[in-house]
């Protein structure tokens, strides 16, 4: 059984890339171009594992109404950043992510954080 990922990321290159190599890892992607788009997705079914773009507005927010929903505590959440800013990656930290991303990424940096939910999933 695939595994559900969303991506959450106004950039449409970013969604594109990592959807590509990210379904070829074996998960189900589905995209979301905005924080309230998002959110009704999320209120929809929750993914296993959540991409937020720090960039966006409303990132945090969205992280802490995921993090309130009926099994929101389980879904793994990266917040997906432009920097290596501690102040930046603790205040993720903060709202409920789970772990960072650090963008531009590519095939490694993806396979590197997400292959053992891969695998797992397989």
């Amino acid at each position: 059984m695939q595994q559900r990922l969303m991506i959450a990321d106004d950039s449409a290159v970013i969604c594109k890339v990592a959807k590509r190599i990210l379904g070829g890892m074996n998960f189900q992607v589905v995209e979301a171009s905005n924080t309230g788009e998002a959110l009704m997705m999320c209120e929809a079914q929750l993914p296993a594992i959540l991409i937020v773009d720090a960039g966006m507005p409303d990132a945090l927010s969205l992280i802490h109404s995921v993090r309130q929903m009926e099994g929101g505590d389980k879904v793994r959440i990266y917040y997906c950043t432009i920097e290596n800013d501690i102040k930046v990656l603790m205040v993720g930290k903060r709202a409920g992510a789970d772990d960072f991303l650090i963008k531009p990424f590519d095939r490694q940096i993806l396979e590197n954080a997400f292959g053992r939910f891969a695998a797992a999933a397989a």
